[in-house]
């Protein structure tokens, strides 16, 4: 672990692997950035796990602004530090959106920025469409169902509890992958292993580029499972049809969380990026 410090808050981060840079930007806002750990990736990347300030070790901010435009000089800071003349970003949910606003605020260190389960805003819209998403989801399974029921609560829990919070984001899984019962069994650590951070001070955030995504000039690679509820294709397809050059890649066996699902297909879809672009 390395620490370095950003407006008077210890802000640290993971190195592994070999290769390229690239950051490792995690989502939630908050979550532990373990649960991105990307070994397909470490070895062919330098793969610099970020945990952002309100997340893991690091600390929180007193003024309680987390705002992705914050969020985005962090990480323009880190690739500074770093020494790097270039690095690629690949931001994950919430750290999707960083990526996006890096790419707009602090272009000239990116080598390209990966976003993975983004969208081009965030806020309730968002929220509300991953709802309605659920909603035609549980439409499709037989009235009654527990499991439906489960996820329905779940996603309605809010409570401000660490741990509770986390217990209902366990609920909701379900709905985070394709075919969850195939790769249950085989995510016990992982599950296990999650954690977020949750500072009362955050305060509330709308976030929306629609209109800026003609703006982006670095080379963008947009990754999205054909299942995902909550980034859905169709936030991804805006992404990629609105940025200049971007690529759509479509994990067609992921939901919201490739890496796990199609391991080999999440890392050949990146490094192909890579490659094409250095």
């Amino acid at each position: 672990m390395h620490e370095l410090m950003l407006d008077g808050v210890g802000f640290t981060y993971h190195v592994h692997g070999t290769g390229p840079v690239c950051l490792v930007y995690p989502g939630g806002p908050g979550f532990d950035w373990r649960y991105l750990r990307l070994p397909m990736l470490e070895e062919h990347l330098t793969t610099v796990y970020v945990e952002p300030p309100g997340s893991g070790n690091s600390g929180l901010l007193a003024d309680g602004d987390y705002s992705i435009e914050r969020y985005a000089s962090f990480a323009d800071h880190l690739a500074r530090h770093l020494g790097e003349s270039k690095v690629f970003l690949l931001g994950h949910s919430h750290g999707a959106f960083v990526a996006l606003q890096t790419a707009l605020d602090h272009p000239a260190r990116l080598a390209g920025i990966i976003v993975y389960g983004g969208a081009a805003f965030y806020g309730r819209e968002l929220f509300d469409q991953a709802y309605r998403n659920i909603e035609a989801w549980v439409a499709g399974r037989p009235p009654g169902d527990p499991l439906s029921e489960q996820v329905v609560q779940a996603w309605h829990d809010d409570p401000p509890e660490p741990e509770a919070h986390m217990d209902a984001f366990r609920r909701l899984l379900p709905m985070y992958f394709k075919d969850y019962a195939s790769i249950e069994d085989r995510l016990t650590d992982w599950r296990n292993a999650l954690a977020i951070t949750l500072d009362p001070n955050r305060q509330e955030e709308h976030w929306d580029i629609h209109d800026r995504l003609g703006e982006i000039a670095v080379p963008t690679l947009v990754l999205v499972g054909v299942a995902d509820f909550i980034t859905p294709l169709n936030s991804a397809q805006e992404l990629s049809d609105g940025i200049p050059g971007a690529e759509l890649a479509v994990l067609p066996g992921s939901g919201h969380f490739a890496h796990l699902e199609e391991p080999d297909d999440f890392r050949n879809s990146v490094l192909g990026f890579v490659r094409r672009v250095s």
